[in-house]
């Protein structure tokens, strides 16, 4: 079975009901098990049928899409008495329709003759679709397969009462996001790289594209409506995910994270279960996923979009000097900014004639992206160093 092939969710599907009957488990359970092969911390290493998974050799993002099918079907046949194949899938389509029906964000699968199977391997590919080339993708996607979850539970909410899953999604993700920018707070250190996975991390959301976080602790977020075991667990399980970038966690950590437990009415065997799940999975598979290697996940799209733009600049030097020797205001202000800090007023001018640039040259449109904006101080950081020495002299004049 090639999960990159159509057909696939027709030829996996039985599979995986058979790995049901012959694993049946309580949804705790199941959660507990996507954890175990990193679907929970957004880097699948495994599936659940992991014989087939090994064998076939998939790669990550085939993993994240079996695993996504696979935890969107559990829910399915979890909560509907009498679930059969074809309901199940249909019902996954419908949902997912309900999602983009409000935003045509993420799912760009249009109505026409495609089975509702074939829809749905078309709907999981494009929500999955987050270890591409950075080249080809939307910034603001980054992380999505860490906030990935949040589909599973808005599923489940769906079926259970018949509504619009657009709202619970939406609130749910505020939720984990506030939480997750709080706890990346929490660093006794604080740099300016701290500040870009921020950043980064408020660019992956898919619903809440608009709001500014400005909370620094826990009991400033309104948690009054996680209420269900799964989703606090989620909650807690992210948090602690974001805090493990330097093997540890330092006092002022494990103060935050107490503090979210007391919030959710959780007691310190829930800290302790969190960390110790954190670890062990990133401990295990250290090898596999080398840009974790015992830290933050975000590191790595950090690094990977910072590679990026230095390509970008050297491929597109030439063209660049040349764009931007005709603004002598962005030259004296991109020279002004490696010795102070510009005003509000001179860094929207320098943002606003850097976007047009980039609108004039094709391989920098992906500045011009949702998130994209985000990552301009690193396009302004690298111009001086990745152009030619001749437009550097014109800089220091």
């Amino acid at each position: 079975m090639n999960p990159s092939a159509p057909g696939w969710i027709q030829k996996h599907f039985p599979n995986f009901l058979s790995y049901l009957e012959k694993y049946p488990m309580d949804d705790e359970a199941f959660y507990k098990a996507l954890g175990s092969i990193g679907f929970i911390y957004g880097h699948s290493v495994d599936t659940l049928i992991v014989s087939t998974s090994k064998q076939l050799k998939w790669t990550t993002q085939e993993k994240t899409k079996i695993n996504l099918f696979d935890a969107l079907s559990f829910t399915y046949y979890d909560t509907i008495e009498s679930a059969t194949q074809t309901d199940c899938i249909q019902s996954i389509v419908n949902f997912y329709l309900l999602l983009d029906k409000r935003e045509n964000y993420f799912i760009n699968i249009k109505i026409g003759s495609d089975s509702p199977q074939s829809r749905l391997e078309k709907i999981i590919h494009q929500r999955v679709q987050t270890n591409e080339s950075t080249l080809q993708k939307n910034f603001s996607h980054l992380i999505t397969n860490a906030l990935a979850y949040i589909d599973i539970l808005s599923f489940e909410h769906y079926l259970l009462t018949q509504e619009d899953p657009y709202h619970y999604a939406k609130n749910l993700e505020s939720i984990l996001t506030q939480s997750i920018w709080v706890a990346l707070r929490q660093k006794e250190e604080k740099h300016l790289y701290n500040q870009l996975l921020i950043k980064l991390f408020e660019s992956s959301v898919r619903y809440n594209t608009l709001v500014k976080e400005t909370h620094t602790t826990i009991d400033q977020i309104d948690l009054s409506s996680i209420q269900e075991p799964l989703e606090k667990k989620y909650l807690l399980d992210l948090c602690s995910l974001s805090l493990w970038d330097d093997q540890t966690v330092d006092p002022h950590e494990k103060v935050f994270l107490m503090d979210l437990c007391k919030s959710l009415e959780l007691n310190e065997n829930s800290y302790q279960l969190s960390i110790t799940a954190v670890k062990d999975f990133l401990k295990a598979h250290s090898e596999d996923i080398s840009y974790l290697n015992y830290s933050n996940p975000v590191k790595h799209f950090y690094n990977q979009t910072t590679a990026t733009v230095k390509n970008l600049i050297s491929r597109n030097s030439k063209r660049l000097a040349q764009e931007i020797s005709e603004s002598g205001t962005l030259v004296k202000l991109l020279t002004q900014s490696t010795v102070r800090d510009l005003s509000k007023e001179e860094r929207k001018l320098v943002k606003n004639q850097l976007l047009d640039i980039c609108k004039s040259i094709p391989s920098l449109a992906i500045f011009l992206l949702p998130g994209g904006g985000i990552l301009l101080p690193l396009l302004i950081k690298f111009i001086p160093k990745m152009l030619p020495s001749a437009f550097n002299e014109n800089l220091e004049d």
